[in-house]
Parts: structure tokens; C-alpha cells; sequence
């Protein structure tokens, strides 16, 4: 029998100007989108800013968001089951395309189709949101319905909303799931991977969480 994984739709909100210029097209308050293939976020993939003080060179990036740059940052975290053959693909898929990192160009054009409603073609090229649905699209699992150059952080936050383990500022948890990884767990064995902890964790959080 086929097991099945997790993996982990981010949205991000940092506050930055051209955060702001991205909210004018996105139109949401979390208008950054990644993929995390493990609950402590430590793979996360998306398409941004190379430089994190410079958001004109941008492109296929690992995610480090234990950097300042994410001191403030407030979140929405997604968490879907995929079976394990889906996960390798979307993981094996995301692996390829780093080994090829500096053919990825961000698709700043791409943004300009989605406010127009037209679709705007650019070889190995990709906006965050566009990225993200683009990985799901060989498998069974369609967090949005609709196609992947049209889906924008937003499209994930109104289609996932039963799928969403926290919210709030990304600092904090990180800072949970860092203690939720290191604490002995006292569930049933089939339960007690990181995210079930997670889980649990988070029907007492009291700090920073909307």
C-alpha cells in the first residue's frame, strides 16, 4: 500500500514596498507564495527576490526564513496529503529545476496577465503563485480550480481555508515547530510525526496567532 505525505502551501506578507506594489495586483494581504515539503519549513521553494534588499533580481529561490528579512512577517500555512509517489514527483520536480537555477527568470509580465485576464507566455518563467499550482498539476491534488498562470496567493488562501494549520506571525512559528520537532510525543505511534504535534500545539497557542 501506497503511504501517503505532507507537503506545506505558505503565504507570506512581509511589508515591504514591493510587497505592496504585488498587493496592487494580487489584491491580498499575504501576497508571497511557497511550497514546503516538510512541516518545520525548512525546503521551501518559490519564486522571489535573489537579494533580499534588492526585489528587482528575482527568480527560482530556496527559501531561508529564519533570515531577518522575516523578522515581522505574518503568515497563512496549508497543509496537504498527497500520496508518496505525488510528493517525489512535485520534490524530484522542484530538485530539477534548482539544478538549472539561473534559467528561472521571475514573470513580472505574467502578473500583468492576471489582471487582464490574458495569458502571457514566457519560456521558464514563473510569478510565486503561478510556481506553486504549476507543481500540482501532474498530480491528483488541485488546490485551485483553475489554470496554474492564473492563480494568485489569494486563489490558495479562499480554496485551502479547510486546509490552513496556522496563521499568524511566521517568527512564532517557526519557533513551534522547532519545540514541536525536539518534544517527545505521547501519541499512538502512526501520529506522532511533526505535524500531528503541530496540531496539537496549536489548540494552545496563546501568542502572536490570528
Amino acid at each position: 500500500m501506497s503511504s501517503n505525505k505532507d507537503i506545506f502551501i505558505v503565504l507570506t506578507g512581509t511589508g515591504t514596498a514591493f510587497s505592496g506594489f504585488i498587493k496592487w495586483f494580487t489584491k491580498a494581504d499575504l501576497n508571497h507564495a511557497s511550497i514546503a515539503f516538510d512541516c518545520e519549513l525548512r525546503e521551501v521553494y518559490s519564486f522571489g527576490r535573489k537579494k533580499m534588499h534588492n526585489p528587482f533580481v528575482a527568480g527560482l529561490i530556496q527559501e531561508n526564513f529564519i533570515d531577518p528579512f522575516y523578522n515581522s512577517a505574518n503568515c497563512s500555512i496549508y497543509q496537504l496529503r498527497v500520496s508518496e509517489t505525488e510528493y517525489d514527483t512535485m520534490y524530484n520536480h522542484v530538485q530539477g529545476m534548482m539544478q538549472n537555477q539561473e534559467r528561472y527568470k521571475y514573470h513580472l509580465l505574467g502578473l500583468i496577465g492576471v489582471l487582464l485576464n490574458i495569458k502571457i507566455d514566457r519560456e521558464n518563467a514563473y510569478f510565486c503563485s503561478h510556481f506553486v499550482a504549476s507543481l500540482f498539476e501532474e498530480t491528483a491534488v488541485q488546490p485551485v480550480n483553475k489554470p496554474s498562470c492564473f492563480v494568485t496567493p489569494e486563489d490558495f488562501a479562499l480554496s485551502l481555508c479547510a486546509h490552513k494549520i496556522f496563521s499568524g506571525k511566521l517568527s512564532y512559528y517557526l519557533r513551534r515547530a522547532q519545540r514541536a520537532s525536539a518534544r517527545p510525543s505521547s501519541l499512538p505511534l502512526h501520529t506522532t510525526s511533526v505535524a500531528a504535534r503541530m496540531m496539537r500545539m496549536n489548540e494552545d497557542r496563546t501568542e502572536g496567532v490570528i
